[in-house]
């Protein structure tokens, strides 16, 4: 247990907290949305500080990233607890831990210290901050993080998109990529089925961006929830708006958590968003979490030559063309993203 001190105590003897957009407010005892930031004594105190729930070394694509260090491996680590309530949550195991056990938590420490020297002795290149939102423990996350660009150690959060403004400006030059859920273009979707938000993860996105840090975009297409072409195209355009190069990817959706009955997506659905980002001239769209070799492969955006080369279930398996970081070999343009 450690102090959450990206917080603002309030003279009414509360206190706000300043890691996501939810910006609790809690009084002396109460815990703030995600479970695991409570009131002790006067204090913020993040009960799951270097709490470990989960632990892998992971293949990169599956974070999806598929424009940072492609064919790398990637620690990836998660506590208990999550800021949304997803009702589709692939995770929910872990994510809503301390609301379905009355506040109970799980998991071995790690410190800072530790969970960097097991990436540096074991030569992976990056530590993912993922399988619960790591916004939530944030102030562990940048302990972490501080650690890591001593060692040369890259770092990436896949995360909902609720940080703060304050969160990703002191991640700036710390946090090297994130992947972000843009769950749906409907409020009432975020509201409903997730507990949170549209307008955040938006301002989220483009905090991000503009902070320097890479960000793709990942969009689970749920049958009936979120998978029309009109909606699709909202999200398709909002990228576009982020930059064309902006990584985009759509995974299919398979039962889960509290909607374990919804079928899952059709993997025409899939290709039909494809088609959708692509006719706008997206750069670097992808679906996953089917079988679908071509749409997982990368392409020169200026001469359509193969760069990687994917296959698997999560383009998990990796043949990097790639001769010199990020250039093509056949016309010299350079792919955005982080390659080196």
């Amino acid at each position: 247990m450690q102090q959450a001190w990206l917080s603002t105590k309030l003279d009414s003897g509360k206190i706000r907290c300043d890691a996501c957009a939810h910006f609790c407010v809690i009084k002396e005892g109460e815990i703030g949305k995600c479970g695991v930031r409570r009131v002790k004594n006067k204090e913020l105190e993040l009960e799951v500080y270097g709490l470990i729930s989960s632990i892998n070394i992971d293949p990169v694509e599956k974070k999806p990233l598929y424009h940072f260090l492609p064919g790398s491996e990637i620690l990836s680590v998660g506590t208990v607890g999550c800021n949304f309530t997803c009702s589709f949550c692939q995770n929910y195991e872990i994510s809503q831990y301390p609301k379905e056990h009355d506040g109970a938590l799980a998991g071995r420490y790690i410190s800072p210290e530790e969970l960097v020297g097991m990436a540096k002795s074991r030569n992976i290149p990056s530590i993912a901050f993922t399988y619960n939102e790591p916004i939530i423990y944030f102030e562990y996350a940048y302990d972490v993080m501080k650690l890591a660009k001593e060692a040369g150690i890259k770092t990436v959060f896949v995360t909902s998109g609720y940080e703060s403004k304050k969160a990703l400006e002191l991640g700036k030059g710390l946090l090297d990529a994130m992947n972000i859920d843009l769950k749906s273009f409907n409020d009432e979707f975020y509201k409903e089925l997730c507990g949170a938000r549209l307008k955040p993860v938006l301002e989220c996105i483009e905090n991000a961006k503009n902070a320097g840090i890479w960000v793709e975009i990942t969009t689970l297409l749920i049958p009936g929830k979120n998978d029309s072409d009109k909606e699709i195209e909202e999200i398709c355009k909002f990228v576009k708006s982020m930059g064309i190069e902006m990584p985009l990817h759509f995974s299919g959706f398979h039962g889960a958590y509290k909607m374990q009955g919804v079928p899952s997506t059709p993997h025409e659905t899939l290709n039909r968003a494809y088609e959708i980002a692509k006719s706008l001239n997206l750069r670097h769209v992808y679906i996953g979490n089917v079988l679908d070799d071509e749409r997982q492969n990368t392409y020169c955006a200026a001469c359509g030559e193969l760069l990687v080369e994917r296959s698997g279930y999560l383009g998990e398996h990796v043949i990097n063309h790639l001769v010199d970081k990020n250039v093509c070999p056949r016309c010299g343009y350079k792919l955005k993203g982080i390659f080196e």
